[in-house]
C-alpha cells in the first residue's frame, strides 16, 4: 500500500507542475480589500502550498487526537 501511495503522490506531483507551468499568463487578483496583478504560475504555486500546509496541519492534529495513551484509572 505504501508504494501505491508513492506512485500516486508522483503522479499527482506531476499534474500540479504541468498545470502550473502551462499557465504563466499575468492574472488580476483580488482578496478582501487588496488586489493586484501577478503570474498565474505564482498563484497556483501559493495556492498548491497552502493546500499542502491545511493538509499536514489537519493530519498532525488527527493523529494527537488518535495517538494519545488512555490514561489509566485508579479505580478497582
Amino acid at each position: 500500500m505504501r508504494i501505491v501511495k508513492q506512485v500516486l503522490l508522483v503522479v499527482v506531483g506531476m499534474f500540479l507542475a504541468i498545470v502550473i507551468l502551462q499557465n504563466t499568463a499575468p492574472v488580476r487578483v483580488q482578496f478582501l480589500w487588496m488586489s493586484g496583478q501577478m503570474a498565474t504560475v505564482l498563484l497556483l504555486f501559493l495556492t498548491a502550498a497552502a493546500g499542502f500546509t491545511m493538509g499536514v496541519i489537519v493530519t498532525l492534529l488527527l493523529q494527537g487526537k488518535t495517538h494519545r495513551p488512555h490514561e489509566e484509572s485508579d479505580a478497582p
